[in-house]
């Protein structure tokens, strides 16, 4: 039971701090565009880990120098939205998956593969499940 509302309120603070983090007038922070990954919030409710991908950064150092100034800002912001016992500190994590996802697809659209290579090595996974 307790961890169905330890999700939900997760999901809470998710959802409040994508909205709040476009507020946030800092010209560090609007580097491209931002989302938020995940969210993981201690058990005690005291530390919030907020995990961002960023798609166009330029400056990864200016990016967190400006999330840090800006976490007074989305606490207060947080704990005045959401009725929690305690207002968590937040955070904030890089998450460069997404990039990483990215440029994987990239190598492998560039890859000249043939339709006869294709069928062939289908041919042959099939052969080696036969066996």
């Amino acid at each position: 039971m307790a961890t169905k509302n330890f999700n939900r309120q997760n999901e809470d603070i998710t959802r409040m701090l994508a909205t709040l983090i476009r507020n946030v007038k800092d010209p560090r922070v609007n580097q491209g565009m931002l989302s938020i990954v995940a969210v993981e919030t201690t058990g005690d409710l005291r530390y919030c880990n907020v995990y961002l991908s960023v798609l166009g950064l330029k400056s990864e150092k200016e990016l967190m120098k400006g999330l840090k100034s800006a976490s007074g800002y989305l606490r207060h912001e947080l704990g005045s939205s959401l009725e929690l016992r305690y207002t968590p500190e937040l955070i904030f994590h890089l998450d460069k998956s997404i990039e990483h996802g990215a440029a994987i697809n990239k190598i492998l659209s560039g890859l000249d593969v043939s339709a006869e290579d294709k069928a062939s090595a289908e041919h042959k996974e099939d052969e080696d499940t036969d066996e």
